[in-house]
């Protein structure tokens, strides 16, 4: 019963961490820069994450939603961009 119980709870704090973060969508590396294109000064939150290769991920707002990106390279930002380097990004 009490393996139930902490179950339950767990799905609950998941449940809650996916409302807290809101509406993530994923999008291919090129649909994210034309996403960061749109935007005067864009705030792109990046990070690196992988074991045993490098993945780049990306992450914007726009227009009330939060855009993903996951790429095997870096990609060619805006240069009037601005940047917050994360630890890591996570993604539910």
């Amino acid at each position: 019963m009490a393996e139930a119980g902490a179950a339950a709870a767990a799905a609950a704090a998941i449940a809650q961490a996916i409302k807290a973060s809101g509406a993530i969508v994923s999008v291919e590396p090129m649909d994210f820069l034309t996403i960061v294109g749109r935007q005067q000064q864009p705030l792109i939150v990046h990070a690196t994450c992988g074991f045993f290769s490098t993945k780049y991920q990306y992450l914007t707002s726009y227009k009330g939603l939060a855009f993903y990106a996951k790429s095997p390279a870096p990609l060619s930002l805006p240069p009037y961009s601005e940047f917050i380097v994360a630890r890591s990004i996570w993604v539910p």
